[in-house]
């Protein structure tokens, strides 16, 4: 049997230098946090807007969209908590560059699948990184808050890699799922180990 891949699937872990100065610079990861909890939501009202006739896509998605606002709510709260302000949004590189995987054209189901795909495997390095705040963090408030957010982008990315499957052929999702890895591990590699960015 072919050994599990690192968690969720992704081919390369956090590197451990992150946590480490996350935790030393929590503030700026709390705002860089609630921003990415905003965009995921815009991403998921994005989809219902450009594609309505995929009914199953918006049955699915409508509640995510809820329940990635909530999570932006909840980081501020953890901000207000510590006396910070919310402050100005940053240039995400890791989605910028994420985005530029996509490719264009194609039916709308496979259009449909790229932008699932892509935003899967933002879900995934999210909870990948929730986890090592988890486990590695000090503050025991954020250890639990943490656990909790990292359980329910899990379920996320599982949502995105169904739906694909439910709208194009599964051999043809996971072999895209595939090289989708593969280019995601190579910009985590090349990506600066920043302090104030929670990818």
């Amino acid at each position: 049997m072919e050994k599990e891949k690192f968690t969720l699937g992704l081919e390369l872990p956090t590197d451990p230098r992150w946590v480490n100065i996350a935790q030393k610079n929590i503030k700026d990861i709390l705002v860089d946090h609630a921003y990415c909890e905003q965009k995921a939501a815009s991403a998921c009202i994005s989809l219902i807007i450009n594609f309505p006739e995929m009914d199953e896509m918006v049955k699915v998605m409508t509640p995510v969209v809820a329940e990635e606002w909530s999570h932006f709510e909840r980081v501020l709260e953890q901000l207000e908590k510590r006396g910070y302000k919310l402050g100005s949004p940053r240039k995400d590189e890791y989605v910028s560059q994420l985005m530029k995987l996509e490719i264009k054209g194609g039916s709308r189901k496979f259009q449909l699948m790229e932008k699932l795909l892509i935003n899967a495997l933002i879900e995934a390095r999210s909870c990948e990184r929730f986890k090592q705040l988890h486990l590695y963090i000090q503050d025991d408030e954020l250890k639990k808050f943490y656990y909790e957010l990292m359980v329910s982008e899990a379920s996320h990315y599982k949502n995105f890699l169904q739906l694909a499957e439910s709208y194009q052929p599964k051999e043809e999702v996971r072999k895209r799922w595939g090289e989708l890895l593969s280019a995601e591990a190579e910009i985590m590699k090349n990506l600066e180990v920043r302090e104030d960015r929670l990818h």
